[in-house]
């Protein structure tokens, strides 16, 4: 019953900034048809609530995300052998590591670059994860009215795109307008660019925006759009120190963390700075697990890297109190 009541006001509160959004559009021309398109969104998709998040993470004692970052150059060559090499090699990386992560995160531009049979098989790696792992659509998506529309369409309704994720990346740099196709698929999560962890992230997220900074006007603002049920934050793990400055703006939601791993963020910097009672935390690490080998071993290399990561996950999570 709490949940029940829980989803309802996260969609009547979807509705409420739609129609905000729409009131300042010319509503004659666009807005009839837009209104209609985040009520027929409004169904029952398959949900992956906050409160399963939680507890995956509580059950698996781990917040890990591995990026399904897959480049057929660098799958062991002995793959190349079989009919479909980058599928077959997601397959075994999901079946040695999916009782260590709560997330599975494929960055479509790895897909996306082989056409058809790429995005095929982001598709067939999609449905492959088990349902009750959370799937998110690395696209870094971020258009207008029916563009944005058909973008949510593709990673959201399996009826139409064949494939459904449980969340996005979004970039949030045209406003709300680029949020909002999203935010109206009931039961899905949009993540939005906050501060990565990129080198040049200081040419635009960092520069002043009236008395903050740009990233931080991005996190001030969009907080408003949706509920910390549906958006989350990308923060890079090499921003350790900038996660006290996250949370005094974003304190419940959850934030994906990239840049564990190969890119030398630190987990227990992140953890300190960044975890809240709810953990509220998805930890990602992608080449130093999927590429840890280049052998016939390559996914029991992987599981010993995602293991190493769960143990020290669960270390922090006891440290925290999340786990007794």
């Amino acid at each position: 019953m709490q949940e029940d009541r829980q989803e309802n006001a996260t969609i009547l509160n979807n509705i409420y900034n739609y129609s905000n959004y729409l009131s300042k559009k010319n509503f004659i021309k666009h807005g009839f048809r837009q209104f209609l398109f985040i009520l027929i969104q409004l169904k029952n998709t398959n949900m992956f609530s906050r409160q399963q998040l939680i507890g995956q993470i509580r059950q698996k004692k781990s917040f890990l995300c591995i990026g399904l970052d897959t480049d057929p150059e660098k799958i062991p060559a002995f793959l190349h052998a079989f009919p479909n090499p980058v599928l077959e090699f997601n397959r075994r990386i999901i079946d040695a590591t999916q009782d260590l992560c709560i997330a599975y995160k494929p960055n479509t531009a790895f897909y996306e670059g082989y056409g058809a049979k790429g995005w095929q098989n982001l598709i067939d790696t999609s449905n492959y994860i088990p349902k009750d792992i959370f799937k998110i659509a690395d696209a870094k998506r971020g258009d207008l009215g029916n563009t944005g529309e058909m973008y949510a369409k593709a990673f959201f309704d399996k009826e139409s795109s064949g494939m459904e994720f449980d969340a996005v990346t979004v970039a949030p740099y045209m406003g709300s307008d680029s949020a909002m196709p999203f935010l109206a698929y009931k039961n899905k999560w949009v993540i939005l660019l906050a501060l990565t962890s990129n080198e040049s992230h200081q040419d635009f997220q960092l520069a002043p925006s009236g008395q903050r900074v740009l990233y931080e006007q991005v996190l001030q603002k969009s907080r408003h759009w949706g509920t910390a049920e549906q958006l989350m934050y990308v923060v890079g793990a090499t921003r350790a120190e900038a996660f006290l400055n996250v949370r005094k703006q974003v304190p419940d939601h959850f934030l994906l963390v990239p840049g564990v791993g190969i890119q030398g963020g630190s987990l227990e910097e992140v953890c300190k700075y960044g975890m809240n009672k709810d953990c509220g935390l998805i930890v990602n690490a992608s080449r130093s697990i999927i590429y840890a080998s280049s052998g016939h071993d390559f996914a029991e290399a992987a599981r010993a890297e995602a293991l190493s990561l769960q143990l020290a996950m669960e270390s922090q999570l006891k440290k925290s109190g999340f786990l007794k």
